[in-house]
C-alpha cells in the first residue's frame, strides 16, 4: 500500500470536531505501516516451484543425489537408482565405475600372475573379480577374458546369481580343459587359477562366488563382514572330500597343507591332473542385501594381501582413506612392506556409508602376520 493511500485512509477515519486533537501521522509511521502489511507471493510462469518428490524437492529436474540423504558424508556425490528405490522402498545409490578403486602388484615375484577385472555387465549388473594364478598366468588370463562372456549368457536365462555364477564356474572350468587339450605338451597343462567374483544387481543385490583363497570382505558398521571361506586343505569339510576322492593332504617345511604335495588349496579353476583328486571348481556362494546407511566398501583381493593382514586391519586400513582409488593402492603398498612376496591385488567398491566409520585404529600385529603367512621359515 502507498504512501498516499495511507494517509487518505488516516483523514477519513479521523473523527469529527477532534481534528486538532490529532497529530498527522509522521512518514516515518506510514513506513513502519506498510513494511507490517503481509505481501502475497506471486510465482512468475518461468520460475521453478518446490516438488513434492523427495527425489526432486527442489524442482530442478536433476535427480536427488545420495549426499541429500546425509549418507555420503560429502565424499561421494552419486544419484540415487530410481527405479530399485521404489521397487525396495528406500534409497539406493548409483555405484559409478569411476569410483571403483582397484591396483595389483608384483611383489618380489618375477611375474605378475594375478588378474582383475570391473565391467558394467549389463543395464542393472555389475561384475567385480580377482583371479591369482599359479603354474603360470594361463588360467587366470582365461578367466579374465572368458568368465564375464560366460556370467553375461546365463544371466539372460537365469534369474538367481548364486546358481549363475555356480554355473559359470563349472563350463568355464570346462572350457578352459577344451582349450588346454589343442596344447598337450604346454606347461599350462598343470596351471590354475582362484577366483572370487561379486555381482552387484540394481545397486543391493550383492551376490558373491569364490574358489581358492581369494577372498571378498564387506565393511559394515565400520567392522569386516567376510563373504567368503577361503578353500584350504586343513578345512575339515575339504579335507574330508578329498581324502574320498582318493587324494592325500601333506604338510611342507613351512607347515603349510598341500593336496597330493603339490596344491595349496582344494578348489580352483584348472589343475586338471588333480581334479580326481577331490580339486574342484563348484564355488561356494554368498549373498546379501545391502544397507548403504551402514555398508562402506566391498573388498575383493588374493593372498598376497589376505596372508599379510587380516580382515579387520584392512578395513581400518581402507577406513582412513580420502577415495577407494587412495584405499587400493595403500593396500597393496602396505601389504608389501609388511612383507608380502606375493602378487598383491585389490578391488575396493564404495557403498553409501563410505567414510560415514572413520578409524583411527591402525595397529597390526606383524609376529602374527608374520607366522601365519608361512612365508619365512
Amino acid at each position: 500500500m502507498s504512501r498516499v493511500c495511507l494517509a487518505r485512509l488516516a483523514r477519513c477515519t479521523r473523527p469529527h470536531g477532534h481534528s486538532s486533537l490529532l497529530q498527522k501521522p509522521s512518514i516515518q509511521q506510514l513506513l513502519q505501516q506498510d513494511n507490517r502489511i503481509p505481501r502475497r507471493h506471486l510465482h512468475s510462469p518461468t520460475e521453478k516451484r518446490p516438488s513434492n518428490t523427495r527425489f526432486d524437492p527442489d524442482g530442478s529436474g536433476r535427480p536427488t543425489t545420495w549426499d541429500s540423504f546425509g549418507i555420503w558424508d560429502n565424499r561421494i556425490d552419486e544419484p540415487i537408482l530410481l527405479p530399485p528405490s521404489i521397487r525396495y522402498g528406500k534409497p539406493i545409490p548409483k555405484v559409478s565405475l569411476s569410483r571403483v578403486g582397484s591396483a595389483s602388484l608384483i611383489g618380489q615375484r618375477k611375474e605378475n600372475e594375478d588378474r582383475f577385472q570391473v565391467s558394467q555387465m549389463t543395464d542393472s549388473i555389475m561384475y567385480f573379480a580377482v583371479f591369482d594364478g599359479h603354474g603360470g598366468p594361463e588360467a587366470a588370463d582365461f578367466c579374465e577374458k572368458y568368465m564375464e562372456t560366460f556370467i553375461k549368457d546365463l544371466v539372460s536365462e537365469e534369474e538367481n546369481l548364486e546358481t549363475v555364477l555356480t554355473k559359470a564356474f563349472l563350463e568355464i572350468d570346462k572350457a578352459f580343459a577344451k582349450h588346454l587339450h589343442f596344447f598337450p605338451n604346454s606347461p599350462a597343462t598343470n596351471a590354475g587359477t582362484t577366483a572370487t567374483v561379486a555381482l552387484l544387481r540394481d545397486g543391493i543385490e550383492l551376490v558373491v562366488g569364490s574358489v581358492g583363497d581369494s577372498r571378498a570382505m564387506l565393511c559394515r558398521r565400520g567392522k569386516a563382514l567376510r563373504l567368503t571361506d577361503d578353500h584350504t586343505p586343513d578345512r575339515k569339510d575339504e579335507k574330508i572330500r578329498v581324502k574320498k576322492s582318493g587324494g592325500f593332504i601333506t604338510w611342507n617345511s613351512l607347515g603349510q597343507p598341500n593336496v597330493n604335495g603339490r596344491l595349496a588349496m582344494t578348489r580352483s579353476i584348472g589343475d586338471f591332473d588333480l581334479k580326481n583328486m577331490g580339486v574342484i571348481a563348484e564355488p561356494e556362494t554368498k549373498k546379501v542385501n545391502l544397507h548403504h546407511v551402514h555398508d562402506s566398501f566391498l573388498a575383493l583381493t588374493t593372498d598376497g594381501i589376505n596372508f599379510i593382514m587380516n580382515s579387520q586391519e584392512i578395513c581400518n586400513v581402507i577406513n582412513q582413506c580420502h577415495d577407494p582409488k587412495e584405499a587400493a593402492q595403500r593396500i597393496s603398498e602396505q601389504a608389501l612392506q609388511y612383507g608380502a612376496e606375493d602378487n598383491s591385488t585389490i578391488i575396493v567398491v564404495p557403498f553409501g556409508a563410505w567414510g560415514k566409520h572413520k578409524s583411527s585404529d591402525s595397529n597390526f600385529s606383524f609376529s602374527r602376520s608374520f607366522v601365519s603367512s608361512g612365508r619365512w621359515a
